[in-house]
Formats: C-alpha cells, structure tokens, sequence
C-alpha cells in the first residue's frame, strides 16, 4: 500500500479519491468501477420488529451536510475519473434512489455519455421493516462512456450472451446480496455495511475489460473490484480512505491467485443463426412428399409440408425422427437426413447453409 503514486497496476493506495485520481497519470484506467458513498440520509436507528437493530450505513463517510455538499463532492471525483480514464475507456458507477439521479445528471454535465442503466434486483433484498414503503428491492449502475463521440470502447457482447445461455444480455440483473463465507467480518459483524457480491462485479469487468487491462476503483472499500480483477486476469488501483478497510482488502487479495491462460478467453464468435427445417419446405427447396434417406440409404424418410418426418410409423422433427430410425437417443437430423443430387445424395445441411447466406446478405442474421 501506499499514499503516493499507482502507476503500476495491483495498488492500493490510501487516501482521497478526487485527491488520488489527480495525482495519477491521464488515461491510466481502461475501466473504473465507483461505489460512491449513497448519502442515505438515514434519521435515527432502524428497528426490526422484534426489537433488534438493523446495522445500516451510518459511518461518517456517508455523511453529508446538505444536497449542495454531496454534489460539490461528485463533481471533484467524476471530474478527476474523466481524467484518469482512457479515451476508449468506461466508467461505472452505482448508487440507490439517494444518489444516483445527482450522479447521473452531474456525469451528463461533465460529458460523459451514458451507455445504459443496469438495473441490480437483488434476490435477497432486506425486508422494510417499518412497513411505510415499498422494500428497496434494486439499485442502479450506469454505464458511460467518457464522451458521445468516444469509439472503441470493450464490450463482449458475445460472451455476455454465452454467459446467459445464448440469449442477448437484459439490463435487469438478478444476482443476492453478499453474503455467507463471501460477507467478510471483523468481531463477528460485517467488516463493510456496503460490501458488494463478487457475482456483480464478474458481470461488469467481463462485460467491458479484457485480460491486462486496468480497473480504477477510487472507493475499494475491502477490494471485491481488485479481488475480480485479479481472478480475470486484470489489473486493479484501488483507492481507499480507511486505513483499515484497505488492510482488510490487501489481505484478500493477498490470497487470490491471478487468473491466466485459455480459462479468461472470451466467446468472440457470432452464433449461426437458428433455421428451422420448415423454412426449407416454405421455400420450396424440398417438395411435400420428397423421400429422405440417409448417406448410405438404409433409412428413409418422407419430408411433410410443415416440416415434419415420417417413418416407420412416427411422426416428428428431422432430429427425432433420424434418432428412431437408428435406434438412438440423438441424431443432428441435418448431416444424417440427405436428398437425392445428381450423381449423390446431398445432405440437407447444404439446404440451411443456403438460407443462412440469404439472412446474412439481407443483414439479419444475428
């Protein structure tokens, strides 16, 4: 740790964050993650209904004398993270309904340019106790990029839509709260009332950061950005004004192994659009009734007008049916089935490639 410099990645260094930022070098961070203090303005203690404190966030560091206080503090430290990210880099902030409209609208006046709101539902929200509102189910995270003419910013949209089972990444996340053996503790309560799950912070950083690249975080608190990063193969600066939330992250840290090899590859390759074989008889490619045999031609098959098969008594996808035929539990139905060609029977895979060039040329595949 230091309170001087971070030039080289894997830092920690104590001291104020605007303060910090401005002594770092210009486009030093490719990515800043910020977890700003909320400004909660929380008003006496909270009480469960059986009589037992709630531990909320009442440190001084969340404390601030008025609106005008709290957003003179924003200013300083987005105006010192504009600096020290990269032209092509990102930031992200996240906050509740106490802060992030400030924040928002601050980062706006300062030129960044908002790429998307994230909304984090919590699956495991703290109950309201009083039962005088809605339970604070979410927070929000905005995505920026440094200006609307910023070009080249990371993100792997591939592998976020393979990290959700092949379907395009929502806006809506649905990850718990930290907890369990995740949730570090000092005297047996939660070292940090805001410690946030590293399940959040796997999202972010492999959304929009590539191996090598450097996380900025000017509020580490016990160091859950360093702590991904470190695991995906990036490096961190985590800036933290608390001596001792800063020796609790470096000694996290100091147990993580770095990340490296063929596990941090991404998914870059676009999936080939999905074509039914029903889209084949609707083009006329085949014909209702056309006979389909196998490669060798020990089975056949009659192809139907919705694109189902017919053989030996069953009735069912080209996929289905190719697996009874054979008597096995799975058949890819486009290489086994095959139509008769000029001198060979050609598979009707060659029929898919041919619609999938069709979509691609129209712009629509995916």
């Amino acid at each position: 740790m230091t309170g001087e410099r971070a030039t080289p990645a894997g830092q920690i260094i104590i001291g104020d964050a605007a303060q910090t930022m401005d002594r770092l070098e210009e486009g030093t961070a490719d990515m800043i993650f910020a977890d700003p203090p909320y400004n909660l303005q929380l008003r006496g203690e909270l009480i469960r209904p059986n009589n037992t404190r709630v531990e909320g966030v009442d440190a001084g560091w969340d404390k601030f004398r008025d609106f005008a206080a709290y957003d003179d503090f924003t200013r300083r430290w987005l105006a010192a993270a504009r600096r020290v990210l990269k032209d092509d880099g990102t930031l992200w902030v996240i906050g509740s309904y106490h802060n992030i409209y400030r924040v928002g609208a601050i980062l706006q006046d300062l030129g960044f340019w908002i790429l998307n709101d994230i909304i984090w539902h919590k699956s495991n929200p703290m109950p309201n106790f009083r039962g005088r509102r809605f339970t604070n189910a979410h927070e929000t995270l905005l995505w920026c990029a440094k200006s609307p003419e910023a070009k080249g910013y990371t993100f792997n949209y591939q592998a976020m839509k393979s990290a959700n089972e092949d379907l395009q990444m929502r806006s809506d996340w649905i990850i718990p709260l930290c907890a369990g053996t995740e949730r570090l503790k000092r005297n047996g309560a939660k070292a940090h009332p805001t410690q946030k799950p590293e399940a959040l912070l796997h999202r972010v950083i492999l959304a929009s950061t590539n191996v090598g690249d450097v996380v900025l975080d000017p509020f580490f608190g016990t160091g859950t950005s360093g702590a991904v990063a470190k695991k995906l193969g990036r490096g961190f600066i985590g800036i933290e004004r608390d001596p001792g939330y800063a020796a609790m992250a470096e000694q996290r840290l100091a147990a993580i192994t770095p990340g490296a090899g063929e596990g941090l590859e991404l998914t870059t390759k676009k999936r080939e659009p999905r074509i039914p074989f029903g889209w084949v008889m609707e083009r006329g490619l085949l014909a209702p009734g056309q006979v389909l045999t196998d490669r060798r031609r020990r089975f056949a098959a009659m192809a139907r007008a919705d694109g189902s098969l017919v053989a030996d008594g069953i009735t069912g996808s080209i996929h289905k049916v190719g697996a009874h035929v054979q008597g096995l539990s799975a058949c890819n139905g486009w290489t086994f089935w095959h139509f008769a060609g000029a001198d060979k029977p050609v598979p009707i895979d060659v029929l898919r490639q041919r619609l999938r060039a069709e979509l691609a040329e129209a712009g629509l595949a995916p």
